[in-house]
């Protein structure tokens, strides 16, 4: 579990973590608009949508070990690509190849090995010490990248040039290339050869998964859940952004809040996953929506000044907290759903190419919105998306839980 824990958050480290924390220093360095770096995102999303559906039949088939390993030095070497600043076009290139690096060969197989892990009788333990840990992990690095690029800018911050801004950008990237690839590492000597669940007996690859999976409304019921629970989190990159622009906080205090942000993660997550396996997965899903809704509500309204720093993060933690709470129950809800371990990894390819298509619309719709009304207006409505999304959310954990209580 701890190698699952560790390779499940640095492999993602480059596409999304970094830009997370250091949204403004990023938009500065590679000469950026909010738009361009969202169809860097949408490239991603594009090509990751296609990867998904064939990764998940993948992961059902070949060990979790290999598949997994070569992700992550794969994703490795294409933050050296980073680390040179590229151009526009070839930003979006080394988007696509995350895309491919990240999904196809990782993400299925990450689940899928989670998933046995806990088994029939721990699944919300199981995913919610997945995610909680990947926070930790995150929250850990992010918090050592930017003491890291602290201590490479000048003790003035606002008096940085372009270029010292620009080298201490790229002692991170590389922090982040390093630890991606030690990550490979790690998985190939801890992880068993092959997966198997202890719990449940048709635990095989069988033909047919797919068709199987797609005829149970529960999982088209959280397809959605993952849709609108991730559109959350999506829209907490702009948490950096905002506080710069609204707040008045400057590049460091920024990265801060993200990095606040990914504190929450784990004790959101580990603390959601032992209360599913208590109270169940469809309640805390519900409750956990409720908040992201009322949280994304508050900022939507233009509720905060600068100098209000209190009622902010109190705001951004109970926001977060919910965010992050969905990430550690919403692949959970397949033991609740009844979803047969051997179709496992069809079950993540169609859950999530439904559930993570906000990698295609929500980069650029942000960008949208932020470059179009610059300013607090622009944040307001991203967070008022936030909003819609948690609705909608909501109402289909309620229309899941009321199947999963139907006596079977």
């Amino acid at each position: 579990m701890l190698a699952l824990i560790v390779a499940g958050e640095a492999v993602f480290f480059l596409p999304f973590v970094l830009p997370r924390i250091f949204r403004p220093t990023l938009l500065d360095v590679f000469h950026l608009t909010n738009l361009q770096l969202g169809i860097a995102f949408s490239v991603y999303g594009v090509v990751a949508m296609l990867a998904y559906f064939p990764g998940g039949p993948l992961a059902d088939r070949y060990s979790a070990r290999k598949l997994m390993s070569f992700a992550l030095v794969a994703t490795s070497i294409g933050g050296l690509a980073l680390a040179t600043i590229p151009s526009l076009a070839a930003l979006q290139v080394l988007y696509g190849f995350w895309g491919v690096t990240t999904i196809l060969l990782f993400w299925a197989p990450l689940i899928r090995a989670t998933r046995a892990w806990g088994g029939a009788k721990l699944p919300g333990r199981a995913f919610g010490i997945l995610d909680g840990g990947r926070g930790l992990v995150a929250a850990a690095i992010g918090s050592g990248a930017v003491a890291l690029f602290s201590f490479f800018m000048p003790a003035e911050i606002q008096n940085a040039t372009l270029d010292q801004r620009a080298d201490a950008f790229r002692q991170v990237i590389l922090l982040f290339s390093g630890i991606t690839f030690a990550a490979a590492i790690f998985v190939w000597f801890a992880l068993p050869r092959s997966t198997k669940s202890s719990n449940d007996s048709h635990n095989k690859y069988e033909p047919g998964g797919v068709g199987r999976v797609l005829r149970m409304p529960t999982v088209w019921l959280q397809s959605i859940v993952v849709v609108c629970a991730y559109v959350g989190y999506k829209g907490l990159d702009d948490v950096s952004l905002y506080a710069h622009e609204v707040l008045e906080f400057d590049e460091v205090q920024a990265a801060s809040v993200g990095t606040l942000s990914m504190w929450v993660r784990p004790f959101a997550a580990i603390a959601a996953g032992l209360l599913a396996d208590r109270f169940g997965v469809s309640r805390m899903t519900i409750l956990s929506l409720l908040v992201f809704g009322i949280g994304s509500t508050v900022i939507a309204v233009g509720a905060f000044r600068p100098g209000m720093t209190v009622f902010f993060f109190a705001t951004l933690i109970a926001t977060s907290a919910a965010v992050f709470a969905l990430r550690g129950l919403y692949y959970a809800m397949m033991e609740a759903g009844r979803v047969p371990f051997g179709d496992t990894g069809s079950a993540v390819g169609i859950v999530s190419v439904v559930g993570y298509t906000p990698d295609v619309f929500m980069g650029p719709l942000m960008g949208v919105l932020l470059d179009r009304w610059p300013g607090e207006l622009g944040h307001q409505f991203v967070f008022a998306v936030l909003t819609f999304s948690a609705t909608v959310g909501l109402t289909a954990s309620v229309l899941f839980w009321r199947i999963v209580s139907r006596p079977t």
